[in-house]
């Protein structure tokens, strides 16, 4: 039986670039992700909230051209307005959305009183009304997308919405609300948009690297696999879901060396 499953390229029916926004783009994570997406030939536009020169200066290192730095504060709804109509100006219409913008702070599970009001809020604020709120700026533009696979959308998760062991308990449970928030967006939104949580387990980053390292060698311990995850392999799960995954949707993608099964 011959399979009716198409190649899927980065260029639309007009032959026109694909477009691809990655809040947070210009972090940790998110800059393995827009060089993994500007090497498959996207037009990729770098989302920063305080970051401007490094978001700046990742768009001139990106290889291809018609990249682009833009503020995209996620917590603030006229903010984000204004990013889509610049995006919708530039482009015309965007194929891939990446929301990575988070925010954690290390506070042991059990010391309730360290985890307070005002980082629950900023936590919450960013990491779930954040994706949200980018997602209903961004959706008219996505509505466009003429991408072969579909326009998708890949929220950034972690496996600790999982099992519940992370930064913070209200870190959890924040990513775990983007994991039920990938669901619903995927039902509401579907046949036009995709969306799909990757969920990585500990990332090797400049961040995780500044830790303990005898949290880090525990880290190791637990995870199956030995190891911890490189960030080219959460960008190229991305790569995954845009490109080959086309028929995949609500899904949570783990890249996390089997550490749910220690």
């Amino acid at each position: 039986m011959k399979s009716s499953r198409k190649k899927v390229s980065t260029e639309n029916e007009q032959g026109e670039r694909g477009v691809a926004v990655v809040t947070g783009g210009a972090g940790s994570m998110g800059r393995y992700i827009c060089g993994a997406l500007a090497r498959e030939g996207f037009r990729v536009v770098i989302g920063y909230n305080r970051s401007a020169e490094k978001a700046k200066s990742l768009a001139a290192s990106l290889p291809g051209d018609g990249h682009a730095a833009l503020a995209s504060p996620v917590t603030e709804s006229a903010a984000l307005a204004k990013f889509a109509k610049e995006i919708g100006e530039r482009y015309g219409f965007c194929d891939v959305l990446v929301n990575c913008a988070g925010v954690t702070r290390f506070v042991p599970h059990g010391d309730l009183d360290a985890l307070d009001d005002a980082l629950i809020e900023n936590i919450l604020s960013t990491n779930v009304r954040g994706p949200f709120a980018t997602v209903r700026a961004l959706r008219p533009l996505l509505e466009k997308s003429k991408h072969p696979g579909g326009a998708v959308i890949v929220n950034i998760s972690s496996i600790a919405a999982l099992t519940a062991m992370g930064s913070n308990v209200i870190y959890c449970a924040s990513k775990a609300a983007v994991d039920n928030m990938t669901k619903s967006l995927a039902r509401a939104l579907a046949p036009k948009i995709r969306v799909v949580s990757v969920a990585p387990g500990v990332v090797d980053n400049d961040f995780i690297r500044s830790m303990d390292p005898a949290w880090l060698k525990e880290q190791i311990g637990r995870t199956p696999l030995k190891r911890l995850a490189a960030p080219e392999e959460v960008a190229s799960a991305i790569i995954a879901v845009v490109k080959h995954l086309t028929f995949t949707t609500g899904g949570i993608i783990p890249i996390d060396g089997g550490r749910p099964l220690s």
